[in-house]
């Protein structure tokens, strides 16, 4: 759908959220350009989850800060505060999810390509979300049901329909073979490290599509998966259901964003399913 004027300056619940949000991603970009080129050591979390440096935990504690004393009724999910052990946010009317700083090992190698994204959930769906990229000077943004923006412009996503020759970010292991019983579809396959600003990009319509196979965390998908699905796309996961946010686990099986053809295409090649 068109999307509206950006309403930042509303009285709705929805529209006071995404301008706490935005503000909140703004103050988190200030400190992570401090902190960028510095030479950062990052560490390895346990379970894979890669790395975290200093500038992820002080922006962590800014947004917990600045978001928790401007909705104190709200519940907290981040990467950095130990998120599945915070059983309070799963009773929580609406639940702030974020991931500080989406990209991290992009952001200590010294690429610029890493993004903050913050969504608001209620009832396991995002109804308003930032995904910021403080040093490409990008700042996408999304409510539910009204449309999504790129710098305060409307975003709409790619209209196409034809699985072959379509521009889709996948990591390489995504496309091997053994994924795909209805053959390796013949795609232009494109990277960005940051999870969040490749679903964004489909949002774009910057590419066509955007998947990963493997199980995403919540603060990874949350904000970017609504900024894709208002902008147009067709928003799942890897079997063609619904994503749910806020769940106990907090994870769900992949991703696939796309126009609605192209996404049927794609899990008829994944041999999914599909009813009618």
């Amino acid at each position: 759908m068109p999307a509206a004027e950006l309403p930042l300056n509303g009285n709705d619940p929805q529209a006071a959220d995404l301008a706490l949000l935005t503000e909140a991603a703004m103050g988190a970009g200030a400190i992570a350009k401090r902190h960028f080129g510095q030479g950062l050591q990052g560490r390895e979390k346990p379970g894979g989850q890669g790395p975290v440096t200093e500038a992820d935990i002080e922006v962590n504690d800014y947004l917990h800060a600045r978001l928790m004393e401007a909705r104190p009724g709200y519940g907290w999910m981040s990467e950095e505060s130990a998120p599945l052990e915070n059983r309070a946010r799963l009773g929580a009317r609406a639940v702030f999810v974020i991931d500080p700083i989406d990209g991290t090992r992009a952001f200590i190698e010294g690429q610029k390509s890493f993004a903050h994204a913050l969504a608001v959930v209620i009832a396991g769906k995002p109804v308003a979300a930032v995904v910021h990229l403080p040093l490409l000077g990008l700042t996408y943004r999304a409510i539910a049901g009204r449309g999504a923006w790129l710098n305060d412009l409307p975003l709409t996503a790619s209209a196409r329909g034809v699985v072959t020759g379509a521009r889709v970010l996948a990591t390489r292991p995504t496309l091997e073979p053994r994924h795909w019983p209805g053959g390796v579809p013949l795609v232009q396959r494109h990277f960005r490290p940051s999870l969040a600003w490749r679903l964004a990009l489909v949002g774009e319509g910057a590419f066509d599509a955007m998947i990963t196979l493997r199980d995403a965390w919540d603060w990874d998908i949350a904000a970017a998966a609504l900024i894709a699905a208002e902008a147009g796309a067709c928003v799942t996961d890897r079997h063609g259901a619904p994503l749910r946010f806020n769940s106990e686990g907090a994870l769900n099986a992949g991703v696939l964003a796309a126009p609605d053809a192209l996404h049927a295409g794609l899990l008829q090649a994944l041999g999914v399913q599909q009813s009618d």
